[in-house]
C-alpha cells in the first residue's frame, strides 16, 4: 500500500497516542515492535515540528518504548528520523522509528545508526 501521509491510515492501527502524535507498529519492520511515532499535524520532517511538538517527541518516544516492552524485553533500540529523499525519507510526513534491538540481532552492532551509509559504521 503506498501513501502520500500517514493520515490516511485507519485509526484502528493506531496503538497508543500522546497531544501531538499517534503510534502505529511499522509496516514493514526490522525487528518485533518497530514503532512508528507520527505528527498528528502534517509536517514534512523533524525540522518542521513545532517547539511544542518537540517537547512532546519525548512523551511519545516513551510511550513507544512501555509499549514495546509490554511484548518483549530489548536490550536496545535505535531511534530514527529520516529527513528528506536523500536521507531515504519516503512518506514526507514526520515519523520518528523507534526500533527495539537484540542481543545477537546483527553479528556486530557497534557503529549503529552509521550502517546507514556502507562502509561508514566500522571504525
Amino acid at each position: 500500500m503506498s501513501i502520500n501521509n500517514f493520515l490516511e491510515l485507519p485509526l484502528d492501527k493506531h496503538i497508543g497516542q500522546t497531544e501531538h502524535f499517534f503510534l502505529i507498529r511499522d509496516g514493514f519492520p526490522v525487528s518485533p515492535g518497530h514503532t512508528l511515532i507520527i505528527s498528528k499535524q502534517l509536517r514534512k520532517d523533524y525540522f518542521q515540528l513545532t517547539q511544542d511538538e518537540k517537547i512532546d517527541l519525548d512523551n511519545a518516544i516513551l510511550l513507544a518504548k512501555s509499549l514495546i516492552e509490554t511484548e518483549s524485553t530489548p536490550d536496545g533500540y535505535n531511534i530514527g528520523m529520516n529527513c528528506g529523499e536523500n536521507a531515504g525519507q519516503t512518506v514526507f510526513h514526520f515519523h520518528c522509528h523507534l526500533i527495539p534491538r537484540f542481543a545477537g540481532d546483527m553479528g556486530n552492532p557497534r557503529g549503529g545508526v552509521r550502517h546507514v551509509i556502507p562502509g561508514k559504521g566500522s571504525y
